[in-house]
C-alpha cells in the first residue's frame, strides 16, 4: 500500500483496458495513420519539426475551412447565433496557427539548409487548405487554381468555392435584406472575381455603426469579421517574419519571391469598408 504522500496513482478499477473487440482512443482518431505520416526525406534531426508544424497547421486550416463554410450557411439562413460561435472559433484557430510559428522559429537557418533541398518544389503556396480559406474569406484569384490541376478532386472543389459567394458576399446580401442600400451590381457580381471596395457598402456599414442599437446583430457580425481579419493578418505577418528569419530573401521552394511575396499579402483586406468606416465615424 502506498503512503499518503507518494506520487504513485493506482489504476481505478472501472478504467477500461480490454480493446480486443472495442474501439480505443487510437482507433477513433486513426492514430496509426496520423502518427505514421511523418516521413523525413533526410537524416537531419530538425526535419521532423518542420513536418509536424506544417502537418498540424494543415489540420487547423481544415477545421477553419469547415467552420467558415458553416458560418456562410448560417448567415444565409439568418442563424446569427451559431455564426458568431463558429467565427469566434476561427479567430482562435488563427491565434493557434500564429503561435505555431514561434515553435518553427527555433529552426535555425543553418539547420534548415541541411534538408531544404529535400523539399524539391513543394511549398506552402500549394496548400489546398489555405487556398480554400482565402476563397471562403473573399480573396478570389482564378489563376491560383493552376497549382491544383494535378488533383482533379481538389481542383473541382476549389473551383466551386471560387465561384460561390464568400463570407463577405453573403453578409452584404443580408445588409441589403435588412433595408440597407447595397448597389445591385455589388450583389449580383461575378463572385469568382476579387472583391473591390464600394461606396454603397461603406455607407451601409456607416449606418450600422452609427445606429448600432437598431442594427445590433449586424454591428456584432461586423466586429466578428474584424476579429477574423485581425487574427488572420497576425498569422500572415508572423509567417512572413518567420520565413525572413530562417531564409532571409531567398526564393521560396515553390518558385515565389519568398518574403517579398508574403509581404504583398499583408496589403490585402477581406473587408475593406469595415476598416475604412472607422475614419469616418
Amino acid at each position: 500500500m502506498s503512503c499518503p504522500h507518494s506520487n504513485y496513482r493506482a489504476m481505478e478499477e472501472d478504467i477500461h483496458t480490454d480493446f480486443k473487440d472495442d474501439m480505443s482512443y487510437g482507433d477513433y482518431l486513426q492514430l496509426n495513420q496520423v502518427l505514421s505520416a511523418q516521413q523525413p526525406l533526410s537524416d537531419q534531426h530538425d526535419e521532423m519539426l518542420f513536418i509536424v508544424i506544417h502537418q498540424s497547421s494543415e489540420l487547423w486550416l481544415k477545421l477553419a475551412g469547415h467552420e467558415l463554410s458553416v458560418a456562410i450557411t448560417n448567415i444565409q439562413q439568418g442563424d446569427f447565433g451559431h455564426a458568431f460561435k463558429v467565427i469566434s472559433r476561427v479567430k482562435q484557430i488563427f491565434n493557434q496557427l500564429t503561435q505555431s510559428w514561434n515553435i518553427l522559429s527555433t529552426l535555425t537557418p543553418v539547420d534548415y539548409l541541411k534538408f531544404r533541398d529535400s523539399l524539391g518544389h513543394s511549398s506552402g503556396f500549394q496548400s489546398y487548405g489555405y487556398r480554400k480559406l482565402e476563397f471562403l474569406l473573399g480573396n478570389k484569384n482564378a489563376s491560383l487554381l493552376k497549382v491544383h490541376e494535378s488533383d482533379p478532386v481538389v481542383h473541382q472543389e476549389l473551383t466551386q468555392i471560387l465561384e460561390a459567394p464568400s463570407l463577405y458576399d453573403v453578409t452584404l446580401k443580408v445588409l441589403h435584406e435588412r433595408g440597407l442600400h447595397i448597389e445591385a451590381l455589388q450583389l449580383n457580381r461575378d463572385f469568382s472575381q476579387p472583391y473591390e471596395r464600394n461606396d454603397s457598402v461603406l455607407n451601409a456599414w456607416l449606418n450600422v455603426y452609427q445606429n448600432a442599437d437598431e442594427h445590433f446583430q449586424l454591428y456584432e457580425l461586423a466586429e466578428k469579421l474584424i476579429d477574423i481579419e485581425d487574427s488572420f493578418q497576425q498569422w500572415r505577418f508572423k509567417h512572413m517574419y518567420t520565413v525572413q528569419r530562417i531564409i532571409g530573401n531567398k526564393m521560396g521552394t515553390g518558385g515565389s519571391s519568398g518574403v517579398g511575396f508574403l509581404k504583398k499579402a499583408l496589403d490585402i483586406s477581406f473587408f475593406p469598408e469595415l476598416f475604412e468606416l472607422r475614419t469616418h465615424l
